[in-house]
């Protein structure tokens, strides 16, 4: 039940982004559920692969290359769907920063 109402919040955080940037769009309520359903997916399954092979550059960088991995798969899920469109590097930065931020308020709630 708690996975169901994590990925509710996700969408709703997701919808949340594209409200407050206009560099993000989101179509509808179904198009954000299933964008948070993909990046979920994508930082499950893809993420770790990917910090394992920039481990040099993110060390050198002092963890900063971590911030460009998430905006590329934030990027990347708005380019395979039709619902959610990322509009640039720059808006998948912020958008993935933002999106951390207020996905992580909202869990948060409902963990205690």
């Amino acid at each position: 039940m708690t996975l169901l109402l994590i990925w509710i919040l996700n969408a709703v955080a997701l919808l949340a982004v594209a409200y407050l940037l206009p560099g993000i769009t989101v179509a509808s309520f179904g198009s954000a559920m299933w964008a948070a359903l993909i990046l979920g997916l994508v930082n499950m399954l893809v993420k770790p692969v990917l910090i394992l092979l920039t481990l040099p550059i993110t060390i050198i960088t002092l963890g900063l290359f971590l911030f460009v991995i998430n905006a590329l798969l934030f990027w990347f899920v708005g380019s395979m769907l039709t619902g959610f469109k990322v509009n640039g590097f720059w808006w998948a930065v912020i958008g993935a920063i933002v999106y951390s931020l207020i996905s992580g308020f909202l869990t948060s709630l409902i963990s205690k």
